[in-house]
């Protein structure tokens, strides 16, 4: 149970290769990187720390290492079933193993980990501020457009998976 390949015909509904994409607005390590890089002006102009500077550094870490973990995690298994982590590129293939059995995202999972950890690192409040913004683009402008691609494309046999994968944990 790693992935599922759906043989896709190649004289139906023929489109443009560059069409074949879930149109997401931006690919999400960059949103989460310019997000960051405002964070830190954030930081510079105003200084708002959480929390006791060594406590902040430890919980920071602790989630940048899970992040990395669930991160190279789910690039194995999307390596593994040959499709493209790339959002802008095509998708072969619904991933069911791990992480994927667990969330639907574990990419965006570890990408948000990644940003929290180094918001406690960095000890600063602004992370958590800009992180609602952040989530509310990566839901209305990458995973929700994924999803309609994903359905699209494999159907049925995307909606038994979403129906069984909560979309993110």
């Amino acid at each position: 149970m790693g992935s599922i390949q759906v043989p896709v015909d190649p004289m139906e509904n023929i489109v443009p290769a560059t069409a074949d994409s879930a149109g997401v607005i931006a690919r999400p390590p960059l949103l989460y990187a310019a997000a960051f890089v405002i964070v830190l002006a954030l930081r510079w102009f105003w200084p708002l720390p959480l929390l006791g500077h060594a406590v902040a550094l430890s919980a920071g870490v602790s989630l940048i290492v899970l992040g990395v973990g669930i991160a190279i995690a789910g690039r194995r298994a999307l390596q593994a079933a040959a499709t493209n982590a790339d959002p802008m590129r095509p998708t072969t293939a619904i991933v069911t193993s791990v992480p994927y059995r667990y969330s639907r995202n574990p990419l965006y999972v570890a990408l948000t980990l990644l940003y929290v950890g180094l918001t406690l690192a960095f000890n600063t409040l602004w992370g958590l501020v800009v992180l609602v913004p952040l989530v509310i683009t990566m839901l209305c402008g990458v995973v929700r457009r994924e999803e309609r691609y994903l359905e699209r494309k494999f159907g049925d046999v995307y909606r038994q998976y979403r129906s069984k994968v909560r979309r993110y944990f």
